[in-house]
């Protein structure tokens, strides 16, 4: 006999109004006047690996831009949450939750929500960036939040169309392998550092958008996103890979010892 009480798989839909509805309530009750101060919103996701898509597909991963204003942007408004135009939006899949992270009932989720005087717990400030293919001037390069834009590319001192000279931080070296150093462009990509997250942020610039060369990162869990818009950066963890071009690749790790 069928069994109609058979506990069902969680989908898309009651992930995303499990999420929705938990946002709506802590916004509603959140310091300076119902969302005034807030800087950023942080969803954390420790799921099954089966599960991962559905999660992925709940919170737009792939357009972190439209959970942010199709779904909490448009649910503010409707209930006249008055959220500040530079709040910022972030997922994570995680092992584990932050301890200062509530976690929301019914998915394998939890939320923070930043305000200038609560924040999550910064990480380190500095990193270590390592070649693991292609020839740059040094083996590895160690950034620090003090350090501004930190711009990646071939050659050290290029020409921008302009008119201006760009000092590329780490600077892959036109001598290398035309393989590999010809396919990154001399405006490839940056990082900075993120404030607001405690993190670094991976950006592609002009030279490393399609139809040029090629941005990408790969995760340390072995995802691959391709890096589409200049204003849109992708959040460095732990292990990330970032590609440039064909074959050039650096490695990212929070450990900035050499």
């Amino acid at each position: 006999m069928l069994n109609l009480f058979k506990e069902r798989t969680i989908d898309v839909k009651q992930i995303r109004h499990h999420l929705i509805q938990f946002i709506k309530e802590k916004l509603q009750g959140a310091e300076g006047g119902e969302g005034a101060n807030i800087t950023a919103i942080h969803v954390f996701i420790n799921c099954a690996d089966a599960e991962r898509h559905l999660y992925e597909a709940a919170v737009h991963a792939h357009m972190p831009d439209k959970f942010r204003d199709e779904e909490i942007q448009r649910m503010a408004d409707d209930y006249a949450i008055q959220l500040p135009e530079s709040w910022k939006f972030e997922v994570e899949f995680t092992d584990t939750f932050p301890p200062q992270s509530y976690p929301v009932k019914g998915i394998a989720a939890a939320l923070y929500i930043s305000t200038p005087k609560r924040n999550l717990t910064p990480k380190k400030t500095s990193a270590l960036i390592k070649v693991l293919n292609g020839q740059a001037e040094q083996e590895s390069y160690v950034v620090n939040a003090t350090h501004g834009k930190i711009n990646i590319g071939r050659e050290t001192k290029v020409q921008v169309q302009s008119g201006f000279m760009r000092l590329n931080n780490i600077a892959f070296v036109s001598s290398g392998s035309a393989d590999i150093n010809q396919a990154v462009s001399r405006q490839h990509a940056h990082i900075e550092w993120d404030a607001v997250t405690g993190s670094f942020l991976a950006f592609a610039d002009a030279g490393g958008l399609p139809p040029n060369n090629k941005t990408k990162v790969r995760t340390a869990a072995g995802q691959l996103i391709k890096m589409q818009a200049i204003e849109v950066g992708h959040r460095l963890e732990e292990g990330d890979q970032i590609i440039l071009g064909d074959a050039a690749v650096l490695s990212f790790s929070y450990s900035a010892t050499q």
